[in-house]
């Protein structure tokens, strides 16, 4: 093993990573600070999306601290015990937040429904949106909606946790068979967690209409099929060396199931209803099933280029 190299690895992901989540833990004081100061956070001093990404950051500083312990404790289980361990940390962490922090409303709320509207509309629209309009769409507050937030969150955390630890991995034992991967692995994750920042700025420019924008569709669209491909090539590369079929099949399959859970979960937050693309046959229901023609090819497409990307790396590796 290259110490030197691994000690500086370490050292430049930690500081890296605590860097990048400057702003996050930035909000997450800025709303102790509000609670302490006035019982709740006015809508006004409100950071957007405090939850998920103030436990998501936590966790990450906490698993990418913790690195060389858990890669003393086990060589081969490294990513294991850290991914489970950080994921525990950014469960406690989040409900915390969750139940804890009031956001001022007419009233003092939850923090975990109060976010529940911004899933709809930006949060500056908040109080310009006509709600009664779409109170048959919303089905009021439930907490299943999370489904969204916590899927999203345990993918983000778990895929760049699987850089790290491979990387450190890699100068630590010299094989660099996962490279190719790894390096994919980390292009994926920061471009899905790039989507997940600019939709918590934007909400993909929804507003609150089941049919979307042209721009929101594609927006959403990609932005589903992304994930997939996120936790397929997290799959992928585990599977590599591996037989053709195992290779590439699991990880498109790992793909396809997690852009449809995205689906469910958003059926979920919109009463059984789904966010359209657009108009016409393609675009609405099959029958009784609520996916539409698009939303199919949306989940597939995620299978898809997952395949070509796992292919790539068994070329490549």
């Amino acid at each position: 093993m290259n110490v030197k190299k691994y000690r500086k690895f370490y050292l430049f992901s930690l500081l890296g990573v605590i860097a990048a989540s400057f702003y996050p833990i930035y909000m997450g004081i800025r709303v102790a600070a509000e609670m302490v100061k006035n019982g709740a956070v006015p809508i006004e001093s409100y950071p957007k999306y405090v939850i998920p990404y103030t436990p998501i950051a936590t966790t990450l500083i906490f698993g990418v601290l913790l690195l060389p312990v858990f890669q003393k404790i086990s060589k081969k289980l490294d990513l294991l015990f850290g991914a489970v361990v950080s994921t525990a940390v950014f469960f406690a962490a989040e409900r915390f937040m969750e139940t804890r922090i009031l956001v001022q409303t007419q009233e003092a709320v939850p923090l975990e429904s109060w976010q529940m509207s911004l899933c709809y509309v930006p949060p500056e629209q908040y109080q310009t949106r006509v709600w009664e309009a779409v109170d048959v769409l919303l089905g009021g507050y439930s907490p299943a909606f999370k489904l969204h937030f916590y899927l999203i969150s345990a993918v983000i955390i778990v895929s760049l946790l699987n850089c790290f630890y491979g990387f450190a991995k890699m100068l630590r034992s010299g094989d660099r068979s996962r490279k190719t991967a790894l390096v994919i692995q980390t292009v994926t994750s920061l471009a899905f967690l790039g989507m997940c920042v600019w939709a918590c700025f934007t909400s993909f420019y929804r507003t609150g209409e089941l049919t979307v924008s042209a721009l929101s569709a594609v927006l959403m669209a990609v932005f589903f099929a992304l994930f997939g491909v996120c936790a397929g090539v997290f799959t992928g590369s585990f599977t590599l060396g591996r037989a053709p079929a195992l290779s590439m099949l699991l990880p498109a399959a790992v793909s396809i199931v997690a852009a449809l859970a995205m689906y469910i979960g958003e059926m979920i937050l919109l009463d059984g209803n789904l966010y359209r693309f657009g108009t016409g046959a393609f675009f609405e229901g099959l029958g009784g099933l609520v996916l539409a023609p698009a939303d199919i090819l949306v989940i597939l497409a995620s299978g898809a280029v997952t395949v070509f990307i796992c292919r790539l790396v068994r070329r490549r590796s």
